[in-house]
């Protein structure tokens, strides 16, 4: 069974476990903290995937850093896993747990992407461009890209609108080529 299966299967039951403790914030927040660790420190990554690493220190690294800042739902699925020896799956389940939160919460995540950042009624519009068609609460991320030189690429998800200046500029080059 492939380990994306594996990971939605965790997940899923992460989930619903979440849900009949009345959970779910907490532990969405605490996937999110792990998934932060991981991608701040590649050396945890690291030691969480390999596997000539024991087991016991896996469980000993994560309870150091976890077990007091996660809610105990969060911890015992670390805790599960580390018996299983599938640490290495913890990241790929907590992106999957996030997925089947934003379905649960039915929302719609977008990332606006501009040369500057946005005040704060400019993102009001995204927000509401955004709610108005998907009919969904929204979460918008902002990235800054100074190669655009002006507009925006507004991405949800796998739809893209680009009037970025870079964009416009490319299609110019390629009609006169």
């Amino acid at each position: 069974m492939s380990d994306a299966v594996v990971a939605y299967r965790y997940a899923k039951a992460l989930i619903d476990f979440a849900i009949e403790q009345k959970v779910v914030e907490d532990v969405n927040n605490d996937m999110k903290l792990f998934t932060e660790v991981c991608d701040q420190n590649s050396e945890f990554e690291a030691v969480m995937s390999n596997p000539i690493v024991r087991h016991d220190k896996k469980r000993t690294i994560l309870k150091n850093i976890f077990e007091s800042r996660v809610n105990p739902v969060t911890y015992s699925i670390f805790d599960v896993l580390t018996r299983k020896n599938r640490e290495s799956l913890i990241k790929p389940i907590a992106a999957e747990f996030q997925k089947l939160y934003v379905q649960l919460n039915n929302i719609e995540q977008a990332i606006v992407t501009t040369v500057e950042p946005l005040t704060a009624k400019q993102k009001e519009e995204f927000i509401k461009i955004v709610k108005d068609a998907s009919g969904k609460t929204v979460e918008l991320e902002e990235k800054i890209d100074k190669e655009l030189i002006g507009g925006y690429v507004l991405r949800v998800g796998d739809t893209q609108i680009d009037t970025s200046i870079r964009k416009k500029i490319n299609d110019l080059k390629l009609e006169l080529a």
